[in-house]
Order: structure tokens, then C-alpha cells, then sequence
């Protein structure tokens, strides 16, 4: 038994979401969990699918369907925002008399008036405990939302409806809050020398550029990772602007003959083209040129929202830079912009210690694989939702509307891959640049006591050592190092293996 292709772990009725999508003919991407009645008492539910017992089927009209959705579900805007067109506006309303003071019913007469722009024609609820728009049990929200008189809820959603990519609560990601990364990271930073902290800020910052490039399959000139650097180093020191973006593409792009810079004003896609024919073959369609202005204005004021009205940080950088590079908005650069939003978001939540940045995409670089299946989880299924047609110079023209899809998105599997990056960022990168900068500067003094020597030669010394297990090759004893003696070898050599081994 199956919905759409998606293969229910056993026999049920799909509810909720699932149902009102069937119903109305829905064409949104299956992201998520859906839900499911089941025909036994002790159902049992995967990632995919939330079975629950005959007991908890809903009435099958619009509003018991809606109030499932809601009270198991949590918000998927995508479906709301496409199920809020089709419907007559008076379904909704009835939904609201029938319920005036009713959690769930209020929620989803804000729910259709946020997205739709449209005020229904009833009144303004009454004197009732006001409810969060977003459950804080199902899904993260901004810990402070602001109050809605009109219909007695508060809106604590992250985004605006321009913008607004929703996460699930999941075990996984309880359990990186709980870790408190952010707290560990300033009280280790807390722990080292200023001066050594400085040291390893500047190593993390130059290999976070040059493993955002390597990302992309490029290797930089030492002069265009160090200015990249520079521009990462900036992030979250002012609000995020369509100037700004625009700004950091020239940076990231340098030479600009042969490449269109500001926002793209035709198709975009990620893809290759068919040798024989030039046809594209896109693994990925971005947002239409048309759409571009509203998408990155609702991303920035996202930015603001989020961060401001204390979203958690991980899950807020996230939304920001995934949605991002699901959008689009260059001909290119866009990996680069996108892998410098997650630095903005969480320096801007001062998130990471003042002064040091976390070198995520070392990190990304690392689990490349990983992180090419969670650009996927998304653009995967709403590929085949998009409609396009070939352009005579090998681009695509989309032919539906799409901006939905971009607008919001179940961000889930993008939080907690962002946050395993930057545990393995707090917990292993920088304590290891830390440990080898305290290293390096105690072999240092060692070999000032064997050997007056510069500091780029005791760099480079120490790189030989590394290269042969701590043994000077008969090239750096022939070469580079040949006037050490046969006594300052072996005394060079103990003193890299009692600082850097031992």
C-alpha cells in the first residue's frame, strides 16, 4: 500500500496532510512525515509515516482533516499555502464559526489569512487564552513571538510568509540543544592564551575559504581564499541586504568577464547538458527570475526574525543558507554565498566566541557524501514538480508557478546536519588547531636551543618531519637541511617526537 510512490509501512488510511493533498489534488513535494491511520491497534510509525490507531481518525470533512494536520502534525506551510488557494474562503470561516474560540480553529484562520493576504468575514475572537501559532512540542519556533488580538494567537513563526522554512522537534536535535555547543565553545576558547586563540582563528578562517572552494571543485589562488577569508570573518557584523549579497558574489567570482554578476535574469539549475544534443539535464531547477526580488527579501527579513525573536541558531543558519542555494538567485557563486549565511546566522546569534568562526565547511568538506544526500532530500522530490522547457542557449524556462517551494520547506534533515558540523567543528577542529599551535610552539623553542633558525625554515622543517614519521628524508638531509650535523639530526628529530608524538 502506498501514497504518492511512498510506500506506507503497513495496511492504513493516509489523514491529515496526506489526505487533504489527495483530495484537492495537491501537487506539492512529499518532505516529511505524513500520517496514517492503521487498521490494527498497535501500529507501528517510521520516519515517513505517523500510524496511529483507529481511534484517532479525524472526520473526513475539511476541518476535522485541518485539525488532525495541525494537532499531529505540526505546520507544513507548503500544503496550507496551496490547499488555502483552491478552497472557497467560507469553508474557512464556517471553520471558525463552528469553533470561535477553539485552538486549532484560530490557528488555522490566522494560518489562512498569513498566507493568503485574505481577511475572512467573521470577527475577532474574543476574550480567550491566547495559543502559539507554532508548537513548541512539534516544531521550533521563535521563543518570543508577538500577540495577534484579531484571532488570540501568537505568532511565533519564524519566518514571514514570504519566507518561511519550518523544522521538526526530532531526538536528535533535543539532543544537540541540550549539549549547549555554543556555552562549550566560549568556555574552551575561554581556556586558551589570546595569542593562541588568534592563531588558530586565523588558520580556521583560511581553511574554512579554501574548503568552501574545494567544495565546488576549486582550488583557489592563495590571494582569492584570503579574501574570501576576509569576507567570512565579516559576516553577521551588519544586517543581511540584497547589496550585500550582491557585494559578496564579486567577491567570490573575482574575474568577471565571462560571468553575469547580480541577480540572475533568466532560468538557473543545477545540472549538466547533454553532449550530443546541448539539451539540460538539471539534478536541481532554481527559483524563476521573476520571483528572485520576493524570495531573498523574505530570506532576509528571515534572517532578522529569527535570530531576534530567539529561533535556535543552528536550525535559523540552516533555513537561511539552504533555502538559499535551493533558490538560486545567481548565475553563480551560489555554494560559496550559501556556506557564508551559515557563518552570518550564527555569528549574528553570537552563537560562536567573539573573533573565531567555525570552520563548517572543513567540516562539510569532510562529509561531502552526507551532505550532497541532504541538499537532495529536498530537490529531489520537487524536481519531477517542476515544469521547464528548454531555452535555445542550453538554460531552462519553468513554466509553473514554483515560488512556494522555495518559500517554505521542511528544513529538518538540513538542521541536524548543520549541527553535527559544527560538534565536530567545537569538538575536534579547534581543540586539534589549539594542541598543535601548543605543539609547534614547544618545538620551536627546542630547535632555537639546537640550531639558530628562522621561523619559515622551522616551519618547513617541521612539515619534513611530518611527512616521514618524524624522520628527516635523505632530500631535506642533502638539501634544505644539509647543514645540520648527524648530532643536531638526531636532536631535531627527538624534539619533534616529544612534542608533536609523545
Amino acid at each position: 500500500m502506498e501514497f504518492r510512490t511512498l510506500p506506507l509501512p503497513e495496511p492504513g488510511t493516509p489523514v491529515g496532510y496526506a489526505a487533504l493533498i489527495d483530495r484537492y489534488s495537491l501537487e506539492v513535494p512529499l518532505s516529511g512525515r505524513l500520517a496514517a491511520i492503521a487498521e490494527r491497534h498497535h501500529p507501528r510509525s517510521t520516519d515517513g509515516w505517523l500510524m496511529l490507531t483507529p481511534r484517532h481518525a479525524p472526520a473526513r470533512d475539511l476541518a476535522g482533516q485541518l485539525t488532525f494536520a495541525l494537532r499531529y502534525e505540526g505546520l507544513d506551510l507548503v500544503v496550507l499555502a496551496r490547499l488555502f488557494r483552491v478552497v472557497v474562503p467560507g469553508e474557512i470561516a464556517a471553520i471558525v464559526e463552528a469553533s470561535p474560540t477553539g485552538a486549532y480553529a484560530r490557528r488555522i484562520w490566522f494560518l489562512y489569512e498569513w498566507l493568503t493576504g485574505t481577511r475572512l468575514d467573521v470577527p475577532d475572537a474574543g476574550r480567550v487564552r491566547a495559543v502559539p501559532v507554532v508548537n513548541p512540542s512539534q516544531q521550533l519556533g521563535l521563543a518570543e513571538g508577538e500577540p495577534s488580538t484579531r484571532h488570540r494567537v501568537i505568532n511565533n513563526l519564524p519566518g514571514t510568509p514570504a519566507f518561511c522554512p519550518m523544522v521538526r522537534r526530532t531526538p536528535a536535535l533535543d539532543a544537540y540543544r541540550d549539549r549547549a555547543l555554543d556555552v562549550r565553545a566560549r568556555e574552551a576558547a575561554g581556556r586558551i592564551r589570546p595569542d593562541l586563540l588568534a592563531r588558530a582563528a586565523a588558520f580556521l578562517l583560511l581553511n574554512d575559504s579554501k574548503s568552501s572552494f574545494a567544495i565546488e571543485g576549486e582550488r583557489p589562488s592563495g590571494t582569492r581564499a584570503t579574501r574570501w577569508g576576509q569576507a567570512i570573518a565579516q559576516a553577521g557584523t551588519c544586517p543581511l541586504s540584497l547589496a550585500e549579497l550582491d557585494l559578496l558574489q564579486q567577491v567570490v567570482i573575482g574575474d568577471a568577464r565571462f560571468v553575469r554578476l547580480g541577480l540572475r535574469e533568466e532560468g538557473g539549475f543545477v545540472g549538466v547538458h547533454d553532449r550530443d544534443t546541448n539539451m539540460p539535464v538539471p539534478d536541481h531547477v532554481g527559483a524563476r527570475a521573476q520571483d528572485l526580488q520576493s524570495l531573498l527579501q523574505g530570506l532576509i527579513d528571515y534572517s532578522e526574525r529569527a535570530i531576534s525573536g530567539g529561533m535556535d541558531p543552528v536550525a535559523a543558519a540552516a533555513c537561511l543558507a539552504f533555502g538559499f542555494v535551493y533558490i538560486h538567485p545567481y548565475v553563480d557563486g551560489n555554494g560559496r554565498l550559501h556556506r557564508w549565511l551559515f557563518h552570518h546566522a550564527l555569528a549574528l546569534a553570537r552563537f560562536n566566541p567573539p573573533g573565531l568562526i567555525f570552520p563548517v565547511s572543513v567540516a562539510i568538506y569532510r562529509r561531502i557524501e552526507e551532505y550532497r544526500h541532504v541538499l537532495e532530500s529536498y530537490s529531489a522530490p520537487l524536481l519531477p514538480l517542476i515544469e521547464w522547457r528548454p531555452t535555445p542557449d542550453g538554460n531552462v524556462e519553468v513554466l509553473n508557478d514554483t515560488a512556494d517551494f522555495y518559500r517554505y520547506f521542511d528544513a529538518t534533515t538540513h538542521a541536524e546536519f548543520l549541527y553535527a558540523c559544527v560538534e565536530q567543528v567545537i569538538e575536534q577542529d579547534m581543540p586539534a588547531e589549539v594542541r598543535f599551535l601548543e605543539a609547534f610552539e614547544a618545538f620551536s623553542e627546542r630547535i632555537q636551543q639546537i640550531v639558530d633558525m628562522p621561523a619559515s625554515q622551522v616551519e618547513l622543517l617541521r612539515g619534513f618531519l611530518a611527512q616521514n614519521d618524524g624522520r628527516l628524508s635523505q632530500r631535506a638531509l642533502t638539501r634544505e637541511f644539509a647543514a645540520l650535523n648527524e648530532d643536531e639530526v638526531a636532536e631535531v628529530e627527538r624534539a619533534y617526537a616529544l612534542t608533536f608524538i609523545e
